[in-house]
């Protein structure tokens, strides 16, 4: 049967406050602070569970080696002595955002009829650019079946972030479907991630019907006020594109482009007048997973900071108290995650296809989570300070822990 499969990256280990990405509002703002990987990771876990309890199909990325002793070599620096930047970025645990390991487009878009996934480069920031040999690997071993097509990524220097920058509106997961690709062209000073031409690449490499693609330009405002991916200021989920007044250079070319190819969209834009723009990025009300129940009718899985923001916890109240197709709110603990700039959709990466179709030890129910609960609480560090990242009994730490993970979920070969 076809349907949504959310796969979270399990937060890693290495979990820390480094402050590496520019242009991310929270990441910048908590750099320096002791991290709490073994919260974070539990946070994470407890996230999936409230998906699983909504109906919701889910699955596990599970965390890359760190340190990234091989990044270090073709860099020939010995991981001692490593300048503090350097090491931050290879002991980066942000692959646990799986909203940025890749663009997946289902069976019903593409032209051979099989599920398609473009490993994103990340090639913007340092610490993320390394990321995709890993995760190239993981989702070739996910995905093996015939049913899917798994590509290596756009080529430098077209920078491709992956999911977070790419949207889909379909009538239901096995009908073919509107795919949406953002890029960036200004960010006000801040750096623009993804590139216009990554996105048409991708959609080539997928064979999908340009009649039904769309290319559209995230607005300056927001790239300059926050929104360094488009999962930070817009969403998209069925029918119902969910987008902040400010997100797109041109709102309404984007609705009249959707409107045109598929008439029964529903676009709920959220007014600059009601949600200042500041507000909707400080708390990640995009980045909330709009999900589609089985029983019908949509939901927000939202971050608890939404509703420390009184403008948006009244935006929210109202929307699904009126006749809207979204009626029901989730609110989910991912402060950690938060704390770099990820909220619930950050963490997860979408799959629409038969989950019989993927390698069972990458999908979870809560019997599974019980044991990766188990592992983190076991072997996760409780606190890292930045001090912490130069110290070899870390590193020893973190790589035990990622291995008696590997080891519970059976994928000794990604060791």
């Amino acid at each position: 049967m076809i349907r949504e499969i959310n796969f979270d990256g399990i937060v890693g280990p290495s979990h820390n406050f480094a402050g590496l990405s520019p242009g991310n509002l929270a990441a910048s703002a908590n750099a320096g602070r002791p991290s709490r990987p073994r919260r974070a990771a539990l946070e994470g876990v407890a996230k999936m569970r409230a998906n699983m309890a909504l109906g919701l199909a889910q699955g596990v990325l599970p965390p890359h080696r760190r340190p990234n002793r091989a990044w270090l070599g073709q860099l020939h620096q010995p991981i001692e002595g490593a300048p503090a930047w350097m090491l931050a970025s290879a002991l980066s645990a942000s692959a646990m955002w799986a909203a940025n390991a890749a663009t997946v487009s289902p069976a019903a878009d593409c032209a051979d009829g099989r599920c398609h996934l473009t490993v994103a480069n990340l090639q913007t920031m340092p610490h993320r650019a390394h990321e995709w040999p890993e995760t190239l690997a993981q989702l070739r071993l996910a995905f093996r079946d015939p049913a899917f097509v798994v590509h290596p990524p756009v080529p430098p220097p077209f920078g491709d972030e992956g999911a977070a920058n790419h949207m889909r509106l379909a009538a239901g997961p096995g009908d073919a479907g509107v795919e949406i690709f953002v890029h960036g062209d200004r960010g006000g000073g801040q750096p623009v991630r993804q590139h216009g031409e990554a996105g048409r690449a991708v959609a080539r490499a997928h064979g999908l019907d340009p009649a039904r693609t769309l290319h559209v330009v995230q607005s300056e405002a927001a790239i300059a006020a926050g929104a360094f991916h488009n999962d930070v200021v817009a969403v998209a989920d069925g029918l119902t594109l969910f987008a902040h007044e400010q997100a797109f250079a041109d709102p309404a070319g984007l609705h009249a482009a959707v409107k045109a190819r598929l008439p029964e969209v529903r676009i709920v834009e959220v007014p600059a007048a009601a949600v200042p723009l500041a507000d909707a990025i400080r708390s990640y009300l995009f980045n909330a997973q709009l999900v589609t129940l089985p029983a019908g009718g949509q939901a927000l899985v939202l971050p608890t900071e939404s509703r420390e923001v009184p403008t948006v916890h009244a935006f929210v109240r109202t929307l699904v108290a009126g006749n809207g197709p979204i009626r029901h709110l989730e609110w989910v603990d991912v402060r950690q995650s938060m704390g770099n700039g990820g909220g619930p959709a950050c963490l997860r990466l979408r799959v629409v296809a038969d989950p019989a179709r993927v390698d069972p030890r990458f999908l979870v129910d809560e019997a599974r989570l019980d044991r990766i609960a188990q592992v983190i609480e076991a072997h996760w560090p409780e606190e890292i300070a930045l001090d912490d990242l130069a110290r070899p009994s870390l590193w020893a730490a973190v790589e035990r822990a990622r291995h008696a993970l590997l080891d519970r979920l059976e994928l000794g070969e990604l060791a």
